[in-house]
């Protein structure tokens, strides 16, 4: 989700993007006809709608960073190092807004909320006064040159669009909308800027500018990177679903028929393609063009596919995300979490990371050494990492004792951790099935990560019982029964099947 820098400095000299090409009546049909799985956008309590788990935090409401600053008219601005000068980046602009948007909700002090609405405030005036109108529709210009690093084919003379931006711009304009702290002229305009933004998403690859095309498969496709021929563009997993987001808004808000079609064909291309997302035990890939594995981007997807199910009830996004989620774990523990080794000989190992333990790629977790170890009784430590090693599996990062910087790997019962980590929470709930004819162990933890209470049960035949949270749990993916006898009661996900797979 990081914005493209500018590889050179915008072409002209007061960043004015050039005039748009074509101007034609506002779109009032679909752009083609795609493929649709039915997928509805779902209303959700407050606390799950896009964009609330990311507040600003009120240090960075006024940036001054090497790669932001606020100019004189409160728009955050973008620059590759501090000595160089800024630029207007729809999308580094569009989150800082919505972030502030989210910070204006949560914030009780009066006076900080007026700062987050007035930052929102000017990010939506930035994006109105620069946007550029062609085609019936709104679109928001890239003011600099950009060529993709590590991604051939993506290369832009300004001015350029993105689908990400345009998405992620409904969203700012309909949330602002939707404030009781703004002006009902305020509320006028940022209603009609978002109507122009979902216009621009009913405009195919026909004519410039365009960010939607239909791939040959007949899947439809919001483009982060659009490239002529289309079925060049890099079709960027995170950037399509972030443009998504502002489909579920406008629908929600507008009851947009067009909308409910274009969010119903988006969903289904990201389901369709998830097989070509994933990358099993390791980070799944950035792109369908490019495929390259990106470990930033991991956590996003896992994220993005969890939403989608809040969105839209399908229990498929939430297995998605599951499997994303035990493909590369997010590593991070909190300080002085503990790992129980049982007595007996442990393995233990020192991989080629980065300080912290985190992957690094030109280092690629190479084994530098391996240990055993023999322990008299079960032994507790602390560690500061729970990922997984690349080409191997999830270990844990000893910070303390005598293992300290050595490497265990993760095996129930043996060497797990206490507690509860990575929990993900499903609305609606999902189906687990409980084999029949096997035995299967049934947990409820204490505080401490300790199990308190233990039910094995076994039945003639398969039995469904609902589950309402996924998380690691003493050092293995478990599921938390939410209704009937074992209600509470946490099983390893490993024993049984959840919503078919």
């Amino acid at each position: 989700m990081t914005p493209p820098a500018p590889s050179v400095r915008a072409p002209r000299p007061d960043g004015t993007p050039a005039a748009a090409t074509v101007r034609a009546a506002v779109p009032d049909t679909l752009p083609f006809a795609f493929h649709g799985n039915g997928y509805t956008a779902l209303d959700l309590p407050e606390r799950l709608r896009p964009w609330r788990d990311r507040p600003t935090p009120w240090p960075a409401v006024t940036p001054d960073t090497t790669h932001t600053y606020l100019d004189p008219d409160g728009a955050i601005m973008y620059r590759p190092r501090r000595s160089s000068p800024g630029y207007d980046q729809p999308v580094t602009q569009i989150q800082f807004g919505l972030g502030c948007v989210t910070g204006y909700r949560v914030e009780k002090d009066p006076a900080r909320r007026a700062v987050f609405l007035k930052r929102a405030k000017a990010q939506a005036k930035r994006l109105i006064d620069k946007h550029v109108e062609a085609r019936g529709a709104w679109y928001f210009p890239y003011p600099f040159d950009f060529t993709h690093g590590s991604h051939s084919g993506i290369s832009y003379r300004a001015p350029w669009y993105s689908g990400m931006a345009q998405g992620e711009a409904i969203s700012l304009f309909v949330q602002l909308a939707g404030l009781d702290g703004v002006t009902p002229e305020e509320r006028t305009l940022y209603r009609a800027a978002a109507d122009g933004a979902f216009a621009s998403l009913l405009r195919a690859d026909d004519g410039e500018p365009w960010v939607v095309n239909r791939d040959d498969a007949g899947y439809l496709w919001i483009q982060e990177y659009p490239v002529d021929p289309p079925g060049t563009s890099d079709r960027t997993y995170n950037g399509m679903v972030f443009a998504m987001l502002g489909l579920w808004d406008y629908v929600r808000t507008t009851g947009n028929a067009l909308a409910a079609r274009l969010y119903d064909g988006a969903c289904t291309t990201v389901d369709h393609y998830f097989p070509t997302l994933r990358n099993r035990r390791w980070a799944s890939y950035y792109c369908l063009t490019h495929r390259i594995p990106t470990p930033s981007y991991h956590q996003h997807h896992i994220s993005l596919y969890r939403q989608l199910h809040w969105q839209t009830g399908s229990p498929r996004f939430a297995h998605m995300s599951d499997l994303l989620t035990d493909d590369h774990p997010s590593g991070l523990l909190p300080e002085g979490s503990p790992v129980v080794l049982a007595a007996g000989r442990h393995v233990l190992y020192r991989y080629d990371t980065g300080a912290d333990g985190d992957f690094a790629a030109a280092k690629g977790d190479a084994e530098l050494a391996r240990r055993t170890v023999s322990l008299p009784r079960t032994t507790r430590v602390t560690a500061n990492r729970r990922r997984r090693i690349m080409g191997r599996g999830v270990a844990y990062r000893i910070d303390s004792g005598a293992h300290a910087g050595w490497w265990a790997g993760e095996s129930h019962p043996r060497c797990r951790l206490l507690g509860e980590y990575l929990p993900s929470d499903y609305r609606p709930g999902r189906t687990l099935t409980f084999p029949a004819g096997r035995a299967v162990a049934c947990h409820r933890y204490g505080a401490d990560g300790t199990a308190t209470a233990t039910r094995t049960v076994a039945f003639d035949r398969a039995s469904d019982a609902p589950f309402d949270r996924r998380s690691v749990v003493d050092g293995r993916p478990m599921c938390r029964i939410a209704g009937g006898a074992l209600a509470g009661y946490w099983v390893h996900a490993g024993d049984v099947v959840t919503d078919g797979h």
